[in-house]
């Protein structure tokens, strides 16, 4: 854990000095300590530090799954409302346009792919959804710490790159528990119909008896003559909005992300009584996640040359599918076309996500290894592209009189923090 934290700060320093968000760096660590390269370059000293059993890995996977729990709560935190409701058409024609034509894109190209990218006794169709499945996500926490980091989550594009990236991983998370029972028990419409449920179930909640918990919560919060009761209420909201999300067979991704707009919209506290909890989850677990993160790729397998072609091919209608469609929904929308370029660039982050949407595949036996490490290709090059091409179109976009209010409420928040 030192390890990975203090690894994490200082390929972050570095990314930063190159110009680029530290989640960057951060996503690199992984990559040099572990099976990619000291692996390979120092197997014992790897083993020592990384030991083969399964409790270390668990132990591991925890704290990273409670950084991106408070990265993403923190994020709804800061999500303008206001802002949803004015824009909340734009958002969505963005994330239809960034998934319909990714995943039409990606189910034609599995068809394309060499027979031996597909295992044994799986369905071709199978395996063409789920690689679409996996070419339309996009990352929601890579999107949020680079836009954090980049001073962008104020904005209106980062607000709506936010917003229609929230709806990407929730029609993401969705079709994926779909084509996974499809995988395991057949073609039936019983999966549908009880994922669309829990969605519904998770949206009545949040919107009657989740407003009504967190606001009488936090009115307990303020009155605590301890400066620490309100950003561990934060906290413990954030989390249990995870847990009943995954209750539900949903990403818990999901439930933090509503809970922490449940601690923004309803919670009423001054942003100096919450700054503790987002120091801890963007300079201290968040970080730990992205490094651990990269400690399941193995970018060895590219050495083979077809896949590697395979790999490209696949690379590039990923990253153009998202552009093009983003822009045309950007482009019916009346966005401008920095404006469009900077959402498309945003959304293309696909990041951890679609690492858990391959590792998913792996274990079900959708995707083969080969298949696998293209998908995590996929995942380290768009994140990667995307901060150079958000930074390139943002500085062709004029600032509203809206956004530099934002900002200064952002510059107290990171003040406090």
């Amino acid at each position: 854990m030192a390890l990975l934290l203090l690894s994490a700060l200082f390929f972050g320093r570095i990314a930063a000095r190159a110009g680029l968000p530290a989640v960057v760096g951060e996503l690199l660590v992984g990559v040099v300590l572990g099976p990619s390269v000291l692996q390979r370059l120092a197997p014992g000293l790897s083993g020592w530090l990384f030991p083969g059993g399964r409790e270390q890995a668990h132990l591991l996977d925890a704290v990273a799954q409670l950084g991106v729990l408070l990265l993403v709560g923190v994020t709804g935190m800061h999500l303008d409302l206001g802002l949803v409701r004015r824009r909340g058409r734009t958002a969505v024609l963005v994330s239809a346009g960034g998934l319909i034509v990714p995943l039409g894109l990606g189910v034609g190209t599995a068809f394309l792919v060499p027979a031996a990218l597909v295992p044994d006794g799986t369905e071709r169709g199978v395996f063409a959804l789920f690689l679409g499945v996996a070419m339309c996500v996009s990352a929601i926490p890579v999107i949020a710490k680079t836009l954090m980091e980049m001073r962008l989550l104020h904005r209106t594009v980062g607000q709506l790159t936010l917003t229609a990236g929230v709806i990407d991983d929730v029609f993401g998370w969705f079709t994926l528990s779909v084509v996974s029972s499809i995988a395991v028990t057949g073609i039936s419409g019983a999966p549908v119909v009880e994922a669309l449920a829990s969605v519904a179930v998770v949206a009545v909640v949040a919107l009657t008896a989740g407003r009504w918990v967190v606001r009488h919560a936090f009115r307990l919060a303020r009155t605590s003559p301890e400066p620490g009761v309100p950003a561990a209420t934060a906290a413990g909201v954030i989390l249990l909005a995870a847990a009943a999300t995954h209750a539900l067979h949903l990403e818990p991704v999901l439930g933090a992300f509503l809970g922490g707009v449940l601690v923004g919209r309803e919670g009423k506290v001054e942003p100096a009584r919450l700054a503790p909890l987002r120091t801890i989850a963007l300079s201290v677990l968040a970080p730990v996640f992205f490094a651990t993160a990269g400690l399941r790729m193995d970018l060895g397998a590219l050495a083979d040359p077809g896949v590697a072609l395979a790999g490209l091919g696949v690379l590039a209608v990923a990253v153009l599918g998202k552009f093009l469609g983003v822009w045309a929904g950007a482009s019916v929308s009346g966005l401008g076309r920095w404006e469009a370029l900077a959402l498309g660039a945003g959304l293309n982050a696909r990041g951890v996500i679609e690492i858990v949407v391959g590792m998913v595949g792996l274990r079900l036996g959708i995707l083969s290894v080969a298949a696998y490490t293209i998908v995590v290709l996929v995942a380290v090059v768009t994140s990667l592209l995307a901060p150079p091409i958000l930074r390139l179109a943002m500085a062709r976009v004029e600032r509203t009189a809206e956004e530099e209010i934002r900002e200064a409420e952002q510059r107290e928040w990171s003040t406090l923090s």
